[in-house]
């Protein structure tokens, strides 16, 4: 390709991405669940309480805060019961759990949850690891999970993981992740999560897995899920835009990890999230100086540094949510 056609194509795929860019994006907070479920320092109750509490005052209408899988596999999510017991529901604020089978949903159920979240895997590999079991034997136990969960009114939200590559398998075939998809939407999900766990995507694969999955799931019921192992978060971010997906899943300060995903780092940032959409001209309706010390109070605790970019620059330099805005959209 030439120079004139390269600068011919960037110039097409600017505008592309611009033009499609939505006037307002959802998104979901994982961090008091994905952000944390991989941390080998375990985080009390109180704190986990006291960081969604954060979360919600920031802004965030969907944050991911407990799961009831066994604690004999991940100790960090064993005071799940204790969590949802424990915070302070503010209205309009929706607290998701996530569920691996029926055991799992009984316990949040009693915890008065009004949403659960089932994760098949996208591959044999991981689906062994993450489920002991196959896709098959997977989505058939999640079927028990979502049929109850639909008869007694709550809502259910779908996971693929490794939709792009698998740690055990590779790379993973977008037909295969398009017919799992379609069977979560089957069993009643109202949204399905594509999840990149091991962050191995890059804007290229993205686009070549949602062109596969649009065939069978509209844009508005998909949301993206990207690990950031690559630093390839936001870039894919943009793609998925570029298909109308409007839901985007982050973890406050970067956090994340999978126990069975060894080298995948944390989540894409929110605070990088909310940035970099202001910066498109992109309401999100959250204030970026409260997620920022939202960001830096778990941090603290956990005593290591930030993986949000944004957290690190901005710092104590703004008060002001409105003058973080107007630098990210580099008004004058």
């Amino acid at each position: 390709m030439n120079f004139l056609k390269k600068r011919s194509y960037f110039k097409n795929a600017v505008k592309r991405s611009i033009s499609s860019s939505p006037s307002k994006v959802r998104i979901y907070e994982v961090g008091p669940r994905d952000g944390l479920q991989n941390e080998s320092k375990f985080v009390p109750t109180e704190i986990k309480i006291e960081l969604i509490k954060k979360l919600a005052n920031a802004g965030l209408k969907d944050i991911e805060s407990a799961s009831f899988v066994s604690p004999k596999w991940v100790k960090q999510m064993s005071d799940g019961q204790e969590v949802m017991k424990n915070i302070d529901r503010v209205p309009g604020v929706n607290y998701p759990v996530l569920v691996p089978n029926l055991k799992g949903y009984q316990l949040a159920k009693q915890c008065n949850v009004e949403e659960v979240a089932i994760f098949p895997a996208g591959s044999e590999g991981f689906s062994q690891k993450n489920l002991n079991c196959s896709v098959e034997e997977g989505l058939r136990r999640f079927k028990e999970v979502a049929d109850q969960a639909v008869k007694d009114g709550l809502r259910v939200r779908g996971y693929v993981s490794c939709v792009v590559g698998c740690p055990y398998d590779g790379p993973i075939n977008p037909k295969v992740i398009a017919k799992i998809t379609d069977e979560l939407f089957s069993m009643g999900c109202y949204e399905v999560s594509l999840g990149d766990t091991i962050g191995v995507g890059t804007a290229g694969s993205v686009r070549k897995l949602l062109r596969e999955v649009v065939k069978t799931a509209p844009p508005e019921k998909l949301a993206l899920h990207f690990h950031d192992t690559y630093g390839q978060g936001l870039a894919n971010l943009l793609a998925g835009l570029e298909f109308g997906i409007t839901t985007v899943d982050s973890s406050i300060s970067g956090l994340g990890g999978c126990p069975y995903a060894r080298g995948a780092s944390g989540n894409l940032a929110t605070e990088d999230l909310v940035y970099f959409l202001y910066g498109l001209g992109v309401n999100t309706d959250i204030d970026l100086v409260k997620l920022i010390e939202a960001g830096r109070y778990i941090s603290n605790f956990l005593g290591k540094p930030t993986e949000s970019k944004v957290n690190r620059a901005i710092g104590d330099r703004f008060k002001n949510h409105k003058d973080v805005v107007q630098m990210a959209s580099c008004a004058i």
